[in-house]
Order: structure tokens, then C-alpha cells, then sequence
């Protein structure tokens, strides 16, 4: 009984020495935990995830930026911080091949921002997503005329590009941007032609007359304007329309004096105007 007792009460001695450590241990966590870094304003907060984003696009992460620009227009709203980090997210989405994301954030930009000093980029930005879709990857793999694709991209893309020069004629992307205007036109004069043509060769003379015609019309200066004005002559030949069909061939002789077409006909037509190989 003796022994019994003095064990509990050895015991109870141990008891203060092992509750004093926990003790101990709480306050030294508390002691580390008043000691951290207290949370950064939301301004500061999206200046360190916009250096991360750019970090990323840098290295091709394209995914991972996505996430961390699109955290940064709450934290910034209004602010020319907040308006970069939505073209780079326009910028990054495109790249990751998401087009539609793309020109969405693009389109919400001009929407959100008309007097941004950067709004001649984020036309010329979606000028150029537009025009590298009608370029097409694929279509080149495949040796695809571009003009035989739907122009809708190339018509996005010159109004984009338009809007740039129209009302930013000096910024730093005008020059380029008329540069793709005059192939973009180019092709979508080529992609007129390329309709009159399939008329042509079904026998549907009257739609390959007025789709050649368009391609005059629209396209003066376009290369592919040679080749509309032969089918021009032949439609109007075969639709026994002997006026027009003079008239026409009038023109093209003139223009065009040494035209292959007038001596070798379709054969005449070898690659495109725009393939370089």
C-alpha cells in the first residue's frame, strides 16, 4: 500500500515537468507564427502573380499562366496592370490554341478598355490570331490553297487590322498591319477566283461570270485578277454573250498583254501566287 502510494504521487510529480513542455511548445509555435510574413496587399499580390504569369509565357507554360493572369483582374481591377494582364491572357490562351478564348478576351479588352493606350495592340493582336487561322498549319502540311478554305478568319483579320491603322495610323504595328492587308485582300481575291473557277468547271457559267466579276471589281490590284478576267471571257463566251465577252478580253490584254492564259487557257495556271516553294 506504501509503495502504492509513493507511486502515485511520483507520478503526480511527473505530471507538472511534462505539461510545462507542451506549454513550452505553444508558445514557441505562437512565438513562430506572429513572426511570419503578414499577407500582401491585393496590389502587391497581383504584381508578384503577373511576374510569375510573364516567367511562365517566357518558358512556354502557357497553362499555367492562363490561371495566374486570370486571378489578377480582381485583385487590380482598373488598373494598366489589370489591362496587360488581360492581353497577356489573351496572348496565352491563343498560343495554348484555344483561338475562341482568345478573341473573347480580346473583344471583352476593347469592350472594357476604349481609351487604353494599348488598345492599338489588342487590335493588331487579334488581327494577327485571325490571320495565322487562315494561314492554317494544317492546310500548309496538307498543301491546301489557302484560298480554297472559308475566308472568314482573313475578313476578321483585315477588319482588326483596319481598325488599327484607321485609328492608330502611327503606331508601331501599322506598318505591318498594312502589310497583311494587302496579302489578306490578295487572298480573298484569289478565294473569288477559286469559286468562279469550280462554277466554271460545273457548267454554272452565269455564277462563275458574276463571282470572276466580284474579284475584278473588289480586288483591282490583286495577282489573282488575271486569272478572273479569263474565266470572265470564257463564261462569257459560253453563255454566247459576244459584247461582254469581247469587253472583257479587251481588258485583260491590256492589263495583261502577255498573259499565259490567253495562249494556254486553265493551263496556264501553275501554283498559287502566294507559294513561295
Amino acid at each position: 500500500m506504501d509503495r502504492a502510494i509513493e507511486a502515485d504521487k511520483g507520478l503526480r510529480g511527473v505530471r507538472p515537468a511534462w505539461t510545462a513542455a507542451i506549454v513550452a511548445l505553444v508558445v514557441l509555435l505562437s512565438a513562430c507564427g506572429s513572426t511570419r510574413e503578414p499577407e500582401l496587399p491585393p496590389a502587391a499580390q497581383a504584381e508578384r502573380l503577373y511576374k510569375e504569369a510573364r516567367d511562365d509565357i517566357e518558358a512556354g507554360a502557357y497553362d499555367r499562366a492562363i490561371q495566374l493572369l486570370g486571378r489578377i483582374e480582381g485583385l487590380a481591377a482598373g488598373s494598366l496592370l489589370a489591362q496587360q494582364a488581360l492581353l497577356d491572357l489573351a496572348y496565352a490562351n491563343w498560343r495554348s490554341g484555344e483561338k475562341a478564348a482568345a478573341l473573347s478576351t480580346i473583344d471583352r479588352f476593347i469592350k472594357l478598355n476604349p481609351s487604353s493606350p494599348a488598345l492599338d495592340y489588342a487590335f493588331y493582336l487579334k488581327g494577327v490570331i485571325n490571320f495565322n487561322d487562315n494561314l492554317g498549319f494544317i492546310g500548309r502540311i496538307a498543301n491546301q490553297d489557302i484560298a480554297e478554305r472559308d475566308q472568314r478568319a482573313a475578313r476578321d483579320a483585315w477588319q482588326a487590322f483596319k481598325q488599327l491603322v484607321d485609328q492608330f495610323p502611327q503606331s508601331r504595328y501599322a506598318a505591318d498591319a498594312r502589310l497583311r492587308m494587302n496579302h489578306i485582300l490578295h487572298t480573298l481575291a484569289a478565294h473569288e477566283v477559286h469559286v468562279a473557277r469550280y462554277y466554271f468547271r460545273r457548267g454554272a457559267y452565269l455564277a462563275a461570270a458574276n463571282r470572276a466579276q466580284s474579284a475584278v471589281t473588289e480586288y483591282q490590284q490583286a495577282p489573282a485578277v488575271e486569272e478572273a478576267l479569263f474565266i470572265l471571257v470564257q463564261s462569257y463566251d459560253k453563255l454566247q454573250m459576244t459584247s461582254l465577252r469581247d469587253a472583257a478580253e479587251r481588258v485583260l490584254k491590256q492589263n495583261f498583254p502577255n498573259s499565259e492564259f490567253l495562249s494556254k487557257g486553265f493551263a496556264a495556271r501553275d501554283k498559287p501566287w502566294w507559294k513561295l516553294w
